[in-house]
């Protein structure tokens, strides 16, 4: 058990921290967002390489170096999308009097080019590491891209928790797409599934013969845990954010609250 210890709290660093730098960055004064896209880039690059170096090594140290490059190059992919670099079309609020099929379409004209690039770094990601011998990589990215389409789509179909804080000003507007309910039909089906596919791999994890297995195996099970647990943050009435406060702290410092445009968010219906 000692040796499933430090993959668990590895990702649970990586989880809070990276989520918070993320946070504090699209908070900062619109004339970083150019450095900061640059940065996160270069680091892509890096991440690739890194791909594509570790996924031929299947020891402990081969990894956490796959786990941490798919982080960096999801990370790409947040930044890009919260900057506005990568967003979609339309870039406006929902139209009033929209019918559902509409108010659809509209959604998924918002985000195109963002899933066309997730689309793009998952193939990239998959090419780097398949039939090698470290999947880990291809597996983490696999898991934040299932979990973040169902977060997507449950905060579309309303949930009690938005989260709408998290957005910089320019990208208030996402606000009119979603719902705010107590819960949606998807969402107890997310969890369940997401929970099903959790609990054989924490059972691989335990059950690993190798310290490369086993590290892997808890990495991905963590990492999908933690997912779970941020859906459940969606319905249930707990101050979650505060966990990044820290990072949230460029929003009210740098005046991004106070110029947010107010934008309402659809009640349930």
């Amino acid at each position: 058990m000692a040796e499933l210890a430090l993959p668990v709290v590895a990702t649970l660093f990586v989880w809070w921290f990276a989520t918070g730098l993320i946070l504090y960055l699209d908070g900062l004064p619109p004339r970083s967002f150019k450095w900061t896209m640059l940065a996160s880039t270069v680091l892509l690059g890096l991440a690739f390489a890194g791909l594509a170096a570790s996924s031929a090594h299947a020891t402990p140290a081969g990894a956490y170096c796959a786990f941490a490059c798919a982080i960096l190059v999801w990370a790409w992919q947040e930044i890009a999308f919260l900057l506005g670099y990568v967003t979609g079309p339309r870039r406006t609020p929902c139209p009033v009097g929209c019918t559902p099929w509409q108010r659809t379409r509209c959604a998924v004209e918002t985000v195109l080019h963002h899933e066309l690039a997730l689309l793009l770094l998952a193939l990239a990601v998959w090419a780097l590491t398949h039939d090698a011998p470290n999947a880990t990589g291809w597996w983490t990215f696999l898991i934040l891209w299932a979990m973040r389409q169902s977060a997507k789509l449950n905060v579309f179909l309303g949930v009690r928790n938005l989260y709408e804080g998290f957005l910089p000003p320019h990208l208030k507007y996402l606000q009119s797409y979603f719902s705010r309910k107590p819960m949606n039909g998807l969402w107890p089906l997310s969890v369940a599934a997401a929970t099903l596919v959790a609990v054989p791999v924490w059972q691989a994890a335990l059950a690993a013969p190798g310290a490369f297995g086993a590290t892997s195996a808890t990495l991905l099970a963590t990492l999908l845990t933690l997912a779970i647990v941020e859906h459940a943050f969606m319905v249930l009435p707990l101050p979650s954010e505060k966990l990044w406060q820290w990072g949230l702290r460029s929003h009210t410092r740098y005046g991004a609250a106070a110029a947010a445009p107010r934008v309402e968010i659809r009640p349930a219906d």
